[in-house]
């Protein structure tokens, strides 16, 4: 065992020793390699990273409600053509009302309509921003954290109270210098108090951060547009009561809502049920397209570097030919010359390696930083660029390696280099 550690160290020595020796040839190889390393790990590090923002803007949507619209999620699949989609009505607010009478396992729902209109607080304001109408249970189907004041009462919401929730980053735009809380702005030509701020959410919301947003009771937002209209988008979020699937649900809402909207049995549903799930299931497509993609992409850059690596290595056993015939004649054995050419691949190949992966972590930190994004090299990344690189040096220097091994020891020391 120790002859062999012994043997072993040797042979590193002997690498090291040959890639310090030959700084340029080692700097050359190393190019491919980084290169690819840095392509396919910066394509995993951006998805990784997308993905993990989607999936937790997916998650707040909340994983057992489900979404009463007029289109469907999951596109079209060839049942209905588009011109019966145009035809169908939108979710009424009245449609809320009898749902929650008639349903058994539903624990609560919201509806929810909104427009864009300009906010003003003083001498400053914001154009478009979304205002979104909720009715009084949305804090029960929605996930989102408040980072200060509350939300609306059943009451206020019920009456229509002129109370309003903003978004984070609106409320910086508005108030950079006070607390916006028991203030009031005008949205409508009419005063709104604020009683509370989101917290910020980023990309989270699938689209629908509250970021940019104010909320404010449905019965507020009637008296200034019809809610019932289809321009402002209205739709019905459902969310399951405990220890009930969204299957169960939507079995039960898809007769309600017909039953509500007096379809005949042979009538086809002009509505949509939509559950996260569906966005889920399509993301993981284009994710796996989009990691095909990187393979493709650094798989040729690490190609050439692996030949690259393969024909140093071709040169480098030709230079050291006469040394191999003294190892040998000094009593070394096969494995012994061919782990030390092997190691040599090996560390080009995880020097470039690694070289690719500092260029991917400098590169997310600066995209983290000047774009405000939360972009990041994960451990698994690491460690797959360093496999892969360690594989490549391998496959790349083991004909090499095995050449220099078989070579005669007479015949390696006649020769002149």
């Amino acid at each position: 065992m120790i002859l062999i550690i012994k043997l072993i160290r040797e042979g590193a020595i002997f690498a090291v020793t040959s890639v310090i020796a030959n700084k340029l040839r080692t700097a050359l190889t190393l190019l491919g390699i980084t290169i690819g390393i840095f392509a396919i790990i910066s394509v995993f590090s951006v998805v990784d990273s997308i993905e993990k923002q989607i999936r937790a803007s997916i998650a707040s949507l909340g994983e057992n409600v489900v979404y009463i619209q007029k289109w469907p999620w999951g596109g079209f699949d060839g049942e209905y053509r588009w011109w019966e989609y145009v035809a169908r009505p939108v979710p009424q607010m009245s449609e809320l009302d009898e749902l929650m009478r008639r349903t058994t396992t539903v624990e609560a729902a919201a509806f929810l309509a909104s427009t864009s209109r300009r906010v003003e607080y003083l001498q400053s304001s914001a154009d478009n921003v979304t205002i979104i109408g909720v009715t009084a249970d949305y804090d029960q189907v929605r996930n989102f954290g408040l980072f200060d004041g509350r939300y609306f009462t059943p009451m206020e919401s019920l009456a229509g109270r002129n109370v309003a929730i903003l978004g984070y980053d609106l409320a910086e735009s508005l108030f950079p210098d006070v607390d916006p809380v028991g203030r009031t702005v005008k949205v409508f030509g009419h005063n709104t108090i604020i009683i509370g701020v989101f917290e910020r959410e980023g990309m989270a919301g699938f689209g629908n951060s509250h970021d940019n947003a104010m909320i404010i009771p449905i019965q507020y937002l009637a008296q200034f547009i019809n809610v019932n209209q289809e321009r402002f988008g209205p739709f019905i979020m459902a969310q399951a009561r405990q220890g009930v699937s969204n299957e169960e649900m939507i079995d039960e809402l898809t007769g309600i809502m017909r039953s509500i909207r007096r379809l005949s049995p042979l009538a086809a549903s002009n509505f949509s049920l939509n559950e996260t799930s569906l966005l889920s299931q399509g993301f993981d497509g284009l994710f796996a397209i989009i990691t095909m993609a990187g393979w493709i992409i650094g798989g040729f850059s690490i190609l050439v570097g692996g030949f690259g690596i393969a024909n140093i290595m071709f040169v480098s056993v030709r230079e050291r030919t006469s040394i191999i015939g003294i190892q040998k004649a000094l009593g070394a054995k096969n494995y012994f010359i061919l782990w030390q050419f092997l190691f040599e691949a090996v560390l080009l190949s995880v020097m470039g390696g690694a070289v690719g992966l500092l260029l991917v972590f400098a590169g997310t930190a600066i995209i983290s930083n000047v774009f405000d994004l939360d972009f990041m090299l994960s451990m698994s990344n690491i460690l797959l660029g360093v496999n892969v690189s360690a594989i490549i040096g391998l496959l790349s220097g083991f004909i090499p390696a095995w050449t220099a091994a078989r070579l005669d020891p007479v015949d390696a020391i006649r020769s002149t280099g």
